[in-house]
């Protein structure tokens, strides 16, 4: 017999997947600013992490699939994606030995930086050309955070940002990134002992309201112009600035 204080916990948990799937669906990213706080709320970090990384691929691959024909063209999505991979396995097996306060305080103010940044040149975007040729090293130190942190996003939708995309070339492309990352992550949390069988079968529990917000955040994306959508992208890092700065302070 589930309590009234476990029932009350699975409900915000399971709305929290559930707006985290409507935001997801909408601009392609944004569900564990969300889902990561309030399950760390419950239980901590390490877990939450954990229970997000099924839900991770699994939503990512789908909206890849959907999105696949916006793509960047070349190299550009491939290199990006496979150096996120690498940097995600790098951070999991450095995560003991990182002072992960340092690191939150240096990324936040990257974020913060950035805002102020287009704020000041609003109508700003980074060369094409320039983003592919330092898409490896980018990738790899937004995967290097994933893994050590549990949030690649300060620096990888800064990055996809900054080239200032269309919203399906950005959905497109930062699915494949974050779908990349899952690969790596999920085998070192099954050897480091993260995943087990009940957390396993959680995160496929976790699936049925994200994804079920899903749809309903993409019918709202689609009618949102370029400007409204590179606006929510903006408050969504600065949200993220913020919870970074909240916790390297307590």
């Amino acid at each position: 017999m589930i309590d009234i204080h476990t029932l009350e916990m699975l409900l915000i948990v399971g709305a929290g997947f559930l707006a985290g799937g409507i935001l997801k669906g909408a601009t392609g990213a944004g569900a564990p600013i969300i889902v990561v706080p309030l399950m760390a709320l419950f239980y901590d970090v390490p877990f939450a992490v954990t229970m997000f990384v099924i839900p991770n691929f699994v939503t990512n691959i789908r909206q890849a699939q959907v999105y696949w024909d916006h793509r960047l063209p070349g190299r550009f999505t491939y290199v990006f994606a496979f150096a996120g991979l690498l940097g995600a396995a790098f951070g999991t097996v450095l995560l003991a030995v990182l002072s992960g306060d340092s690191l939150l305080l240096i990324v936040a103010g990257i974020v913060f930086v950035y805002i102020a940044f287009r704020l000041a040149k609003p109508h700003w975007a980074l060369d094409r050309g320039i983003a592919t040729r330092i898409s490896f090293p980018v990738g790899a130190f937004a995967g290097m955070l994933q893994g050590a942190c549990g949030i690649s996003a300060p620096v990888s939708i800064t990055f996809m940002n900054a080239q200032r995309l269309k919203r399906e070339e950005f959905i497109a492309t930062i699915s494949v990134f974050f779908a990349a990352m899952a690969v790596s992550q999920f085998p070192l949390m099954v050897w480091y002992g993260l995943m087990t069988w009940e957390r396993f079968i959680l995160s496929f529990v976790a699936l049925i309201p994200l994804m079920a917000g899903m749809p309903l955040g993409a019918r709202i994306g689609k009618r949102l112009s370029r400007e409204t959508f590179d606006r929510i992208i903006l408050v969504m890092l600065a949200a993220i600035g913020v919870k970074l700065l909240f916790d390297y302070l307590t």
